[in-house]
């Protein structure tokens, strides 16, 4: 469907993808069944039991096991010729000098943490290098509401608009992202403090203050998978069929 051409331009590329929980996770699975030749994962996290509802590398014989280790034992079986560094780094600006963003041909952000993002996006755009960046698929319940844009033309979304605030700060212009206009509902049975009990399985702090937010099966996979489309079609897009 591709073309010859276009699958030896993705044999040849290298994709780093930060974060792979519920989008990220996916992400992963897609690039590496579309044949992707090299995969940086990055994730310090271990799998846990609240995980088994919408990541696909957690189910119960994976649970206590790193993220990154599920992850490469997964991809070795699906195309053993994707050669993958894994890195069990929480990315923050603490730690962005641990990579090298000029070896890649793409960069995904699949993670949580607004200074970890806006580090990823920094640095692959001082790299040159084309990045997609995940916004809020927590509280959300329609995987077709989320549609691909520019930050600076979303809206609804509460961590876009705290991205975009951002950003203008850093100067960036522009910005690929995947995001959804659908209004973040509240997770029934929820306290009017918040559900802040959540197994935490890479030991860091959780605010009292912050709210876990909720997820679902299908919202995270529907992110990862459109994320995942738009890399392989950036990667091919001066590549002619045959």
């Amino acid at each position: 469907m591709l073309g010859e051409q276009a699958l030896q331009k993705l044999a040849s590329s290298r994709v780093a993808v930060f974060g792979i929980g519920g989008v990220g996770g996916y992400v992963v699975e897609a690039l590496a069944r579309s044949g992707i030749g090299a995969l940086d994962i990055i994730d310090d996290d271990k799998i846990s039991i609240t995980n088994i509802n919408r990541q696909i590398f957690a189910t119960h014989k994976t649970i206590g096991k790193y993220k990154v280790d599920v992850a490469e034992e997964r991809i070795a079986d699906i195309n053993p010729d994707c050669r993958v560094k894994t890195f069990k780094t929480f990315y923050l600006p603490s730690t962005e000098n641990e990579f090298d963003f000029t070896v890649y041909d793409y960069i995904v952000d699949a993670i949580d943490t607004v200074a970890g993002k806006l580090a990823i996006i920094k640095n692959a755009k001082a790299a040159d290098v084309p990045v997609i960046s995940s916004m809020g698929a927590g509280n959300k319940l329609n995987p077709a509401a989320f549609e691909v844009a520019d930050i600076f033309n979303t809206s609804v979304c509460p961590l876009a608009k705290t991205m975009r605030r951002e950003l203008r700060k850093m100067g960036i212009e522009s910005l690929k992202v995947v995001y959804s206009k659908e209004e973040p509902i509240k997770p029934r049975g929820v306290s009017e403090e918040g559900n802040t009990q959540c197994v935490n399985s890479a030991d860091r702090k959780i605010s009292a203050r912050r709210e876990i937010p909720g997820s679902v099966a299908f919202v995270p996979p529907a992110v990862g998978l459109i994320i995942a489309s738009e890399v392989v079609k950036d990667l091919i897009a001066e590549t002619p069929k045959g």
